[in-house]
């Protein structure tokens, strides 16, 4: 993969299987989605576990304050953070029970003094460190870098043509292969245009347009602090068929459909008078039975052309 520095960011070109990607940087990139708009700035504390003990005149709870970063450069995020506060010792089922926890920005909690764990996500992000909090003294604000971005999806077929958004879906991966050969599953069905938000770092996305043969894979960067966008690029494009008795005439009902690659493995199957499929880039055969008839036609697919293959009746 080759990276080539434009004004905002980053751009990638793979050429195998096509994408490019491009990155905007800082946090206001995120905040030009709608899913990270918001205006409260300060988060509502959700939740405290009994687990805290009541104070005393002799046991005060103290003010921490804690704020996260994308990266070490950013400014505190005032949007789309949940903040986990638990205790350092296990309860009975051996998990450590959650004391405290809050959603928007920056957060003020009143913890006793004491050892704690601390827990930021944003989105698919996240950071953890271990606090603590003196009987006495100044507690300075405590700051946690993420070292996230996001990550934005999309697709077209062949040089330049869109993709529905209903025919996409991706899947992301990490980039790391384990033992047993498979890569782990982040996040299934991702939907086209939506913010993905994740720890710094390469991934491996599977898009998938249609549910036949039209699959492609890239390893894409994501940088902390950044919002990347990738457009994916298929080899495919979408087929409808018909069985006819004339050209430029209306499908004929309860027609069995085959299709077949050059090879002869046989890719898709469907009962319908006008199937549409969506097939990568290559030569097929598309077999129609009706009444105890069969009837075929070789067709190619052309990347990014949409068309209609014509099945006659008489050949």
């Amino acid at each position: 993969m080759t990276f080539h520095k434009l004004l905002t960011g980053l751009i990638v070109i793979v050429c195998a299987f096509g994408s490019s990607v491009s990155s905007v940087s800082a946090q206001d990139a995120f905040e030009t989605f709608k899913q990270l708009d918001g205006s409260t700035k300060m988060p509502k504390l959700q939740a405290f576990s009994p687990n805290l003990a009541p104070l005393t005149p002799t046991i005060s709870g103290r003010n921490v304050r804690l704020e996260a970063k994308l990266n070490g450069t950013n400014e505190p995020m005032q949007h789309g953070l949940s903040w986990r506060v638990f205790s350092q010792i296990p309860g009975p089922d051996g998990k450590l029970p959650l004391l405290a926890s809050a959603e928007g920005g920056t957060a003020d909690f009143q913890l006793l003094p004491g050892e704690y764990f601390v827990n930021v996500s944003f989105g698919r992000a996240g950071a953890t460190k271990r606090l603590s909090v003196p009987k006495e003294g100044e507690i300075s604000n405590q700051v946690m870098v993420l070292d996230a971005g996001g990550l934005v999806l999309n697709a077209s077929s062949g040089s330049d043509t869109q993709i529905s958004s209903q025919k996409l879906l991706f899947d992301i991966y990490s980039n790391e292969v384990q033992a047993d050969g498979e890569r782990g599953l982040i996040i299934a069905d991702v939907q086209p245009n939506t913010i993905i938000r994740l720890n710094a770092g390469t991934y491996h996305v599977v898009s998938e347009y249609g549910s036949i043969n039209a699959v492609v894979r890239a390893d894409i960067r994501v940088e902390s602090g950044k919002l990347t966008e990738a457009t994916i690029q298929h080899r495919a494009a979408q087929v409808g068929l018909k069985l006819v008795s004339e050209v430029g005439g209306e499908a004929i009902a309860d027609t069995a459909w085959s299709i077949l690659t050059s090879g002869g493995d046989v890719v898709a199957e469907s009962v319908s008078a006008f199937p549409i499929m969506v097939l990568a880039e290559g030569s097929y055969t598309a077999i129609a039975r009706n009444k105890d008839k069969i009837y075929q036609k070789d067709f190619e697919v052309v990347a990014g052309v949409n068309d209609n293959v014509e099945v006659p009746l008489t050949q």
